[in-house]
């Protein structure tokens, strides 16, 4: 894992930080993960919010980061919206400061990224979609990240579960002073809680392994 990156996750780990009230929220995606990898069958996630440009993307990336780290297998992430537009820039932006090597692999009104986290590990794929582009799994569970996907799709085609687990958009803070704050400590809320999230799944490949093997020192 890159080093800035690792920097990084150091702040993701104090938990506390995490109300009850919003743990109870994130509780739902711990347990349909958990019960997938019971299973032993793959755990396909599907971020929604209307434009797919910010907040599904974060949440994307950190759970794909967070399953590496805590060594949870066969774990996919996707993201998607209610209608195409693009990965906004400043997501773009912020991922790289906190870490990420991001490389643009097609350039269009809808550019495609490549955005990895380690030197061996296959990247992670951002555009903007609808949440049933080809480009997606058909069945997964439906992680709305936004309350207007939420409540503007009551039915979601493909879905096994629908888990709401709202986050303020970063977008509010486009054209003022803030922004490189806002969005920054957005996605550092989105990675806190992506880790807290995959800290509670117990992989069977982790199950007898002493509390250490999932800690920092082995990044």
């Amino acid at each position: 894992m890159y080093s800035i990156l690792k920097e990084n996750i150091i702040k993701f780990q104090n938990f506390d930080r995490i109300s009850t009230d919003r743990k109870a929220v994130l509780q739902p995606l711990v347990d349909y993960i958990q019960q997938k990898i019971n299973d032993n069958q793959a755990v396909n996630l599907n971020f929604i919010c209307t434009h797919n440009s910010r907040r599904s993307h974060f949440s994307q990336v950190w759970a794909q980061v967070s399953a590496s780290f805590y060594n949870i297998q066969n774990v996919y992430c996707y993201s998607g919206g209610t209608e195409e537009t693009a990965l906004f820039p400043k997501v773009v932006e912020t991922l790289r400061n906190q870490g990420f090597t991001i490389f643009k692999i097609e350039e269009s009104t809808n550019p495609i990224y490549s955005i990895k986290f380690d030197e061996n590990t296959l990247p992670i794929i951002g555009f903007s979609k609808k949440y049933d582009h080809p480009f997606n799994p058909r069945t997964f569970a439906a992680i709305m990240t936004c309350s207007q996907a939420d409540g503007d799709c009551p039915f979601i085609a493909g879905a096994e579960k629908r888990i709401p687990i709202t986050f303020e958009d970063p977008k509010v803070s486009d054209h003022t002073a803030e922004q490189s704050k806002v969005y920054a400590e957005r996605s550092l809320q989105i990675a806190t809680e992506m880790f807290y999230v995959f800290s509670r799944v117990i992989s069977p490949d982790n199950r007898f392994l002493p509390a250490s093997k999932n800690s920092l020192f082995h990044l």
